[in-house]
């Protein structure tokens, strides 16, 4: 998969993409990740990628032409890639959100930054996307938590075969089952007996009786 960034903080990524899973995937070039920093798309010698709001009122807004730029840049690199707004006025994301992006070839991630963004940009925008009913300073935090729940679904990134199926939302609304590992007994805390018995139907029975429903 290809993954484009737009950002105007292309440097806060690095910690998080370059370690762990993400790095991984990089390596077994299963994860092409890429960022486009928006201020190169500026405009004037002290290129400007914001300004004051039409109508009056606090805050800047994200400028539609270095915003169109730029996501025409990207586009050119991977002209069948979606393009997703980071935006708290957009769709809640969910894990079937990211089951449905994690089959796509290639993502454009805007990261979205101070009061907001001109709204002439939303006819190249496939969706609006939000990670909850709060505030960020910006949409990168929110595009590393999409990035990092699609990336991981993608097959050959997590070990088990089944790893990315047999966990919480998979279904939609069931959380995962409690997990325990050794030692069996921890300050006077054990581990349930059927995780013990090697019955493999009562150990399902026990998981899913002990799964639960999201709220």
């Amino acid at each position: 998969m290809k993954i484009q960034i737009i950002s105007l903080f292309p440097e806060m990524f690095g910690p998080v993409m370059d370690n762990g899973m993400m790095r991984k995937a990089q390596e077994q070039a299963i994860l092409d990740i890429s960022y486009i920093n928006l201020r190169d798309y500026g405009k004037g010698p002290r290129k400007t990628v914001d300004d004051t709001p039409y109508g009056g009122g606090d805050g800047m807004v994200l400028m539609v032409e270095p915003l169109t730029e730029a996501i025409e840049f990207a586009k050119s690199k991977d002209e069948n890639a979606k393009v997703l707004l980071m935006t708290p006025t957009g769709q809640p994301w969910k894990q079937q959100l990211a089951e449905q992006y994690s089959a796509e070839s290639g993502l454009v991630i805007i990261c979205g930054r101070y009061e907001g963004y001109d709204e002439r940009i939303v006819d190249l925008i496939d969706q609006k996307i939000s990670v909850g009913d709060y505030v960020l300073t910006g949409g990168e935090i929110p595009a590393m938590a999409i990035v990092d729940s699609v990336v991981r679904l993608i097959p050959g990134v997590l070990g088990g075969e089944t790893s990315a199926i047999k966990e919480s939302f998979s279904d939609g609304r069931t959380l995962e089952h409690p997990h325990y590992t050794r030692p069996e007994e921890f300050r006077g805390k054990q581990v349930p007996k059927v995780l013990l018995s090697g019955n493999h139907a009562e150990i399902e029975k026990w998981r899913q009786e002990n799964s639960s429903e999201s709220k």
